[in-house]
């Protein structure tokens, strides 16, 4: 099982249960813990291969990764922790798997929060991918990880983020890193099945004015799927909302899970 940490509150019934990106780890959400957990019991993840679940998931390392299997790595969680279904928030690569998730166990997930959502990879990021693919058996994954973080978040008050998930980066091993890179052959297929189908589950995208590879996508996907998406865009921030302007995303997160609380 992959590792977690929880923090309950006695006074709250509902859950929420924060999904990190690659390379990064539960780490990535000291910023919300406190706040969201005034409101609800908080379930934090670290996916297979990073953060604490480095050591314990090594049975699983030499296996192929698939966005199924991970997302079912989180459903043995809550299945464990006897979770019925859980508030989900996630943050870049993150939420593919929540979303993945969603359409496998739709019942297990009372709301999706997408922050710095990824619904199509745009030219650029296609550039990326192939750079990557020439390079990843050549190079120190850190190498292309810096390189990566740099183009998705290259302005001056992106640099806390960027720094954040470089570091956390450090944890992970370079075979690990080649299995998460790898998941980028499945991934178009994937996120145009998502933006071709839109669940019945409230959807709040809560993305950075500045995060020009995904909103594009976001705002065409939202404008699409009008009955249960919503989208929040917070200005003069990039990729990593939750990081760059943590204030403002808990409000208005919280805000919107308590109303579909109730």
């Amino acid at each position: 099982m992959i590792a977690y940490t929880i923090y309950k509150n006695q006074n709250a019934k509902d859950w929420v249960t924060f999904v990190h990106g690659a390379g990064g780890s539960s780490n990535i959400w000291f910023k919300q813990i406190k706040d969201f957990n005034k409101h609800f019991n908080v379930l934090l993840l670290d996916l297979r291969g990073h953060g604490s679940s480095k050591e314990q998931h090594q049975s699983k390392l030499n296996k192929p990764y698939a966005f199924k299997t991970i997302a079912e790595d989180v459903l043995e969680v809550i299945d464990h922790l006897k979770i019925e279904s859980s508030h989900f928030i996630g943050i870049s690569l993150g939420t593919i798997v929540i979303r993945q998730l969603a359409e496998m166990h739709p019942t297990r997930v009372k709301s999706m929060i997408l922050g710095g959502a990824i619904l199509k990879m745009n030219f650029r990021s296609q550039i990326l991918m192939r750079v990557g693919n020439i390079f990843k058996y050549l190079l120190p994954y850190l190498v292309l990880y810096r390189f990566f973080a740099f183009v998705i978040m290259p302005k001056n008050n992106h640099k806390q983020s960027r720094l954040l998930f470089i570091n956390e980066a450090k944890k992970l091993y370079q075979k690990e890193f080649i299995k998460w890179f790898k998941l980028t052959a499945e991934i178009n297929p994937v996120l145009r099945w998502f933006r071709q189908t839109e669940l019945n589950i409230p959807t709040l995208y809560v993305m950075g004015e500045e995060d020009y590879m995904f909103l594009p996508s976001v705002k065409q996907v939202v404008a699409n799927h009008t009955k249960t998406s919503e989208l929040f865009i917070i200005q003069n921030c990039g990729h990593v909302v939750n990081v760059e302007h943590a204030v403002i995303f808990n409000q208005k997160v919280i805000g919107y899970l308590l109303g579909e609380s109730k």
